[in-house]
């Protein structure tokens, strides 16, 4: 029996996974990163999104008070912002970073892992922006369509 090292195991199992299966663990995953709250915390930590006006936001990602963050995110509960910031936390994907002041500051900031899924969350923000024009006007053909009484 051979001994293998926590990298090899992880490379093993990277093999196995398959997000079609119902017992997979990417399946929540999936479920996690398909949130909305998930992928607009994704674009305002990578500094995707909506800037006050007069503030040099830089173009990459950066660290953000919570207090920023729930400014950026209208509609956002505090309870569902920390919910979320928690799980990303877990997962690896943002770090918390506690500084000791008067009063505390907290900062978060994408991790490695979590700049890797905001390239392909900030495409996917991209293409919903430059399409909902024609996803609206289908659903409006659609909507047409199932009112009009059968011949």
């Amino acid at each position: 029996m051979s001994t293998r090292t926590a990298a090899q195991q992880r490379a093993e199992a990277k093999t196995s996974y398959n997000a079609f299966m119902a017992g997979c663990p990417s399946r929540q995953l999936l479920d996690r990163i398909s949130d909305k709250w998930v992928a607009l915390i994704l674009a305002a930590l990578g500094s995707d999104g909506p800037h006050r006006p007069g503030i040099d936001h830089g173009d990459g990602p950066r660290p953000m008070r919570f207090s920023e963050l729930s400014r950026r995110l209208a509609g956002a509960s505090q309870k569902m912002l920390t919910q979320t910031l928690r799980s990303l936390e877990v997962d690896g994907l943002v770090t918390r970073t506690v500084t000791p002041t008067v009063p505390v500051t907290v900062t978060y900031e994408l991790t490695e892992l979590g700049l890797s899924l905001n390239h392909v969350m900030a495409d996917l923000k991209h293409w919903a922006e430059a399409h909902m024009g024609d996803v609206l006007a289908h659903r409006e053909e659609h909507r047409r369509a199932a009112a009009e009484p059968e011949h």
